[in-house]
């Protein structure tokens, strides 16, 4: 009897008035969340998100109707029959009705009707329009299977039968599809973004946990704390030159600051404060211009934890929210799982096999939607929302309007992805509020290429950055080839110095180095290792190590591959760098004499071409190699001369590039550009990943030289996932456990039992892990 009363109260619960519609089930507070509220309300978020760049209406016509195939029927039927028996129940797919009612009422303006993917994809990512016109043709042809779920709307909501047409922003020129493209992008970011919000609050209600920091607010935070650790250092220190110059450099940005949005150039060699001036300038800008955010993109995770630690120093508040977002990832998150059955004809419903791959249970973990004031980001992140296709990364897209975007070590930005890239960055300039600021010690010259080459200026932060960079020169270039030098005889000139770093082109190579240095010894801690087949967190303590013993002056020799090149703190006494391109040797050389300490003449970088190592040509780009041949090496250039430097450029990009932005006989990118002017969505995700993942995977490694509590943490973390129940800092936790490898070398470690599946495409590396050099190559 008890029983049976029970089970009629949660049925009364769940009793659904006549007239009324559902768009999802009570959840724990035991209230339905009514169609017309979630419609209403999606839809007005979408307004706010879109109005910075004038598309608010339109984005509210899509957030509202996006949801109008829930009104039929079955739909309804099966939603309520779950909610009250706790079973699963198939529904029908709900996103046709209202992609057909858009599509008619765009009718009238056909430039709208691509916007129909936004609602039609609004959970299963964008379809290239030339599937979605021919899924909106059949619609047309046969509209029954839509038409009751839309009477049926229609008579809660009468509004969504007005058939008036949404405005598009004044600024969009309907002959330009790839404008049309990235508006499409914007709006569809901001309808999913409102979509889960809404849906977000009515399961989990209350006010969302906000920084309550504001521009001017967080700028003013920026200065004070940079004052208070100025002083502090002046206290336990006498301030030197390099003190004052970067001090120089950090006024004139901020000065520079005051300027009107657009792109900026920060060209500065390394050492003279980059990352303050950068910052500096970021902040000040957005309070004086009024934007909403600062994005700091660089390409390497290591860069990533280090800067945001610099950030978080400066901006975050000493309780409460935190103003810095560190958002990064090593993982597909959205990888279908490895092992599903894969269609074996190639006849199939394509939309159907991408509704088929659904995110893996927790990839919403990695869908965060940068709903912070100060976000320190990977350039693959930054990348992946620009041009991704997937409702998850394509979320915070939005969030970059109004903003100021850093793009730190610009010059890492890979050359076959060049042109959509800097297309898609002058959309954002010149229609959506954001301000670039481009930072490098080694500036490309991007004007050199089509999508920049008329009509967007460029202004310097720093005006007039060559005799800084004279200034700032603290080493000697020395160059070395012929059939005598490998890298065992340069790897035993090193040993001859007590301080020395070897700089290599691959991790094999950096194996091979190690081991000769330790000949018969297991470890030495002089003897350092760097590369990513070593965990973040073991990669950090052997730069911690090398820093202490550098300033303590014991004898250091580290070995790395090009990691080490980008915004690592480290400053040694003698380099060597294998032949690279110049900008990578530019950067292994600001690890030499970095503080300016010793004279410049002997502070010697030799860049050598070792016989028996990985070729240059091999892992860098080929006609930057030819470009860079004809300029730098001995009896001609250093890598710093910036005349030289810029000429390069220029003529690095004339080889690839094709005759016009769509030329797809060019090499910088050209063909995915074509495919953005296609509406191609999908497969333009797939060309624009910057990580290969056939080439290089993630794996997670629990160190045996790990304390209990961390690894403890650690496999609390891997379980978490296994689980499919993992906390906001699951991955967080795992991060510094995290090395690379090739995939081919994972799948062998699968078959010898060394790496067992977590989840999606992760794995938990059970093999051996060197205590210097983390997972070593195979043989």
């Amino acid at each position: 009897m008890v029983a049976k009363k029970a089970v009629d109260e949660i049925s009364g619960r769940m009793t659904v008035p006549a007239g009324r519609l559902v768009a999802h089930s009570p959840g724990r507070r035991g209230i339905w969340h009514w169609y017309e509220d979630h419609a209403r309300g999606t839809g007005e978020m979408a307004r706010r998100f879109a109005e910075p760049w004038g598309g608010g209406e339109l984005a509210y016509r899509l957030g509202r109707d996006h949801d109008t195939g829930k009104g039929a029927c079955a739909w309804q039927d099966g939603l309520i029959e779950e909610a009250t028996t706790g079973r699963k129940v198939r529904r029908p797919a709900h996103h046709d009705a209202g992609a057909f009612l858009f599509a008619q009422v765009a009718r009238q303006h056909p430039v709208l009707t691509p916007f129909a993917g936004v609602i039609e994809g609004h959970h299963t990512g964008l379809s290239a329009w030339s599937e979605l016109s021919v899924r909106l043709k059949g619609l047309m042809r046969d509209s029954g299977k839509v038409n009751e779920a839309i009477s049926r709307v229609a008579e809660v909501m009468p509004e969504i039968l007005d058939g008036t047409c949404p405005a598009v922003p004044d600024w969009l020129d309907p002959c330009n599809r790839i404008s049309v493209e990235m508006l499409v992008r914007m709006t569809y970011s901001a309808v999913v973004d409102a979509d889960r919000l809404d849906t977000a609050a009515h399961f989990r209600p209350g006010p969302l946990p906000r920084p309550g920091a504001g521009m001017p607010q967080l700028w003013k935070r920026y200065e004070t704390r940079r004052q208070e650790a100025l002083a502090e250092r002046r206290r336990r220190k006498e301030p030197s030159w390099l003190d004052g110059l970067r001090e120089d450099v950090y006024q004139e940005a901020i000065e520079t600051a005051a300027g009107e949005p657009g792109v900026y150039r920060l060209h500065l060699p390394t050492g003279a404060g980059k990352t303050f001036a950068g910052g500096g300038f970021a902040l000040r800008h957005a309070a004086l211009h009024g934007l909403r955010r600062v994005i700091v993109a660089v390409p390497f995770i290591s860069i990533t934890e280090q800067n945001a630690a610099v950030y978080r120093n400066l901006l975050d508040p000493e309780h409460g929210s935190r103003t810095v977002l560190e958002h990064h990832s090593a993982v597909n998150f959205e990888a279908p799982d490895r092992h599903a059955p894969r269609s074996s004809g190639t006849s199939g419903d394509v939309h159907q096999d991408q509704r088929r791959a659904r995110p893996n249970r927790w990839a919403k973990l990695a869908a965060e939607n940068w709903d912070a004031p100060f976000i320190v980001t990977t350039t693959v992140r930054l990348i992946e929302s620009l041009f991704g296709n997937s409702p998850s990364a394509t979320r915070r897209l939005h969030r970059l309007a109004n903003s100021v975007i850093v793009l730190d070590e610009v010059q890492a930005l890979p050359d076959t992805l060049l042109t959509p890239i800097l297309s898609g960055l002058r959309e954002l300039v010149e229609h959506y509020g954001v301000t670039l600021v481009l930072s490098s010690a080694t500036q490309p010259e991007l004007a050199a290429l089509n999508p920049w080459q008329t009509g967007l200026p460029q202004r310097d932060i720093v005006a007039n950055p060559a005799p800084l960079f004279q200034l700032l020169r603290r080493v000697r270039y020395d160059w070395r080839t012929g059939p005598e030098v490998t890298l065992k005889s340069i790897a035993a000139e090193a040993t001859t110095h007590s301080q020395a770093l070897m700089v290599v082109n691959g991790t094999k190579d950096a194996n091979h180095v190690h081991k000769v240095w330790l000949g018969d010894r297991d470890e030495d801690p002089s003897t350092l290792h760097l590369s990513t087949r070593m965990t973040g967190g073991h990669r950090r303590e052997t730069i911690q190590a090398a820093k202490q013993r550098l300033d303590a002056g014991l004898d250091t020799l580290l070995v790395s591959t090009s990691l080490i090149e980008a915004g690592v703190d480290l400053d040694f006494p003698r380099g060597y760098r294998a032949r690279s391109l110049p900008e990578s040797e530019q950067q292994a050389a600001g690890r030499i004499n970095r503080e300016g300490h010793r004279p410049t003449e002997d502070s010697i970088m030799t860049i050598f071409e070792p016989t028996d190592g990985l070729q240059p040509q091999v892992i860098y780009n080929r006609c930057g190699i030819a470009a860079a041949s004809r300029r730098f090496g001995k009896g001609l250039a250093d890598p710093d001369d910036l005349d030289i430097l810029c000429s390069y450029y220029q003529h690095r990009y004339r080889l690839q590039a094709g005759r016009s932005s769509t030329d797809p006989n060019g090499a910088t990118g050209e063909a995915i550009e074509a495919l953005r002017e296609k509406l191609d969505y999908p497969e333009t995700a797939r060309q624009m990943r910057m990580i290969d993942n056939e080439h290089s995977v993630a794996i997670v490694a629990i160190r045996s030289q790990l304390n209990q509590n961390d690894r403890q943490a650690a496999q609390n973390a891997i379980e978490q996932l296994r689980s499919g129940i993992p906390t906001p800092e699951t991955y967080r936790t795992l991060q510094a456990h995290m090395a690379s490898i090739p995939q081919r070398e994972l799948e062998t470690a699968i078959k010898a039992g060394h790496a067992v599946e977590i989840a999606g495409d992760l794995y938990e590396w059970t093999g051996p892990y060197h205590p210097q050099r983390g997972i070593e190559p195979a043989v």
